[in-house]
């Protein structure tokens, strides 16, 4: 019993937060919110950070700066975020683009690629104005944003397809993994 106990310390020591990766609406705040519950770990939510720090809504930093300076600006707060640790950091879609991205990620906590089939995408963010990139045709800029990044979220520790889970069965399968 001792040797498993110190095992699960010496893991949950080696990834400090969990960090939730994926295409937008695959599940990252909701299932954010339900680990950082189940473990006591504060939320946070990558989008959240930026629009309190910018003071603007995303949409406005994406039609006053573009995309470009929204990823730097997301790329500092994320910096800023994995410094600390008992965390649960729900990334925004494109976080992992950025070079240099993954491997910080990688070396501050467990990292969780979530996704879901494009129609489950689409169900999810049906009439949400909140998506820039998802301005004009939103199945085409899904498909397309889906095909660009196919590779982006293979480097995470593992990945959940949240197409017919729960919020919280999604939970509890990376809390199995979290555990070891």
């Amino acid at each position: 019993m001792t040797g498993e106990l110190e095992q699960q310390q010496s893991f949950n020591t080696l990834h400090k937060n969990i960090i939730l990766v994926g295409m937008m609406a695959t599940g990252k705040s909701t299932v954010g919110a339900m680990l950082a519950e189940e473990l006591g770990f504060e939320l946070v939510d990558l989008d959240h950070v930026i629009i309190e720090s910018e003071g603007r809504s995303i949409a406005d930093i994406f039609a006053d700066g573009g995309e470009t300076y929204f990823r730097k600006v997301e790329t500092a707060v994320l910096q800023r975020m994995l410094e600390g640790e008992g965390r649960i950091i729900s990334t925004g879609g494109g976080a992992a683009l950025a070079p240099g991205n993954a491997e910080m990620m990688l070396e501050k906590g467990l990292v969780v690629a979530l996704t879901a089939t494009e129609e489950v995408i689409l169900s999810r963010v049906s009439g949400d104005q909140n998506r820039p990139l998802l301005a004009g045709n939103a199945q085409e800029r899904v498909r397309t944003i889906m095909e660009q990044r196919r590779e982006a979220y293979r480097f995470a520790h593992c990945t959940v397809d949240t197409s017919e889970l729960s919020a919280a069965e999604v939970s509890q399968h990376i809390l199995m993994h979290y555990r070891g």
